[in-house]
């Protein structure tokens, strides 16, 4: 920040991701965003090494769930998909469903620091694959076992295809959705919330189901732009707990 005399100017590129998203948005609010943005990460970064002990189930309160029934449709669908984005902690939803029995395997991407990446990993419940081509193969056996598979489905990939995300192109994965129509498998979508402090709310939603039409481009696009449309509005609700640090959008300076 810039400032003179008690105005403030942002001049991160994170800012620029925001009113990209949100033009309508003054910049006192665009300041509000990035600082809870920053202060969310700095709390998620704290919570790592204790988020195998944030249960569900130990009566603490820190984590609630909402949906629970959701969590039996995941375990007889056998073949399912979750999704979810970075928001809040979002590692905390991989430790609710070990408590729950539902044994996620995780398509992530690694982090560049080899050190970290073990450090991570180390606090991590559930079988993890990587992104990429062998990680894709991966899955679809987890599938074709009648395994659940969980991913995060907001990030940019330069594969990917144009879809609309907050009234603007962004090159998007399309997996989940060909995932979904080869192995007919429901989409779970799971919205996780800092409340307060290090106390959260994990949202478990209806499926969502994808067809396999005669077009299976046009199946990708129009299911891309349903995932991406849920996704805006959890991170319209609290945009302070979202990761903007990502190159979300072609004009993106990050």
């Amino acid at each position: 920040y810039i400032s003179v005399t008690g105005v403030q100017t942002c001049a991160l590129p994170i800012c620029f991701n925001i009113r990209l998203a949100m033009p309508e948005l003054d910049d006192a609010a665009v300041e509000r965003i990035v600082v809870e943005m920053w202060d969310n990460l700095g709390r998620l970064g704290g919570e790592v090494p204790h988020a195998p002990h944030l249960d569900p189930r130990d009566g603490s309160g820190r984590v609630e769930i909402v949906g629970m029934e959701h969590v039996e449709g995941i375990r007889k669908a056998g073949a399912a998909i979750v999704i979810s984005g970075h928001l809040a902690n979002w590692e905390v939803m991989a430790v609710a469903a070990h408590r729950y029995g539902l044994g996620l395997e995780i398509i992530y991407r690694a982090a560049n620091n080899p050190y970290m990446e073990k450090f991570i990993q180390s606090t991590r419940h559930g079988e993890m694959l990587q992104k990429g081509a062998r990680g894709a193969r991966t899955a679809i056996d987890v599938l074709k076992r009648g395994r659940p598979l969980a991913m995060m489905a907001d990030q940019k990939l330069n594969d990917g295809i144009p879809v609309p995300f907050f009234g603007r192109t962004a090159m998007t994965a399309t997996s989940l959705v060909d995932f979904a129509r080869k192995y007919q498998a429901p989409v779970f979508p799971a919205k996780i919330e800092r409340l307060k402090g290090a106390r959260f709310r994990i949202t478990l939603l209806p499926p969502m189901y994808f067809e396999a039409g005669p077009d299976r481009h046009a199946d990708l696009a129009a299911g891309m732009t349903r995932v991406n449309a849920l996704i805006e509005s959890w991170v319209r609700e609290r945009p302070g707990q979202w990761l903007w640090l990502h190159r979300r959008w072609p004009e993106s300076p990050l």
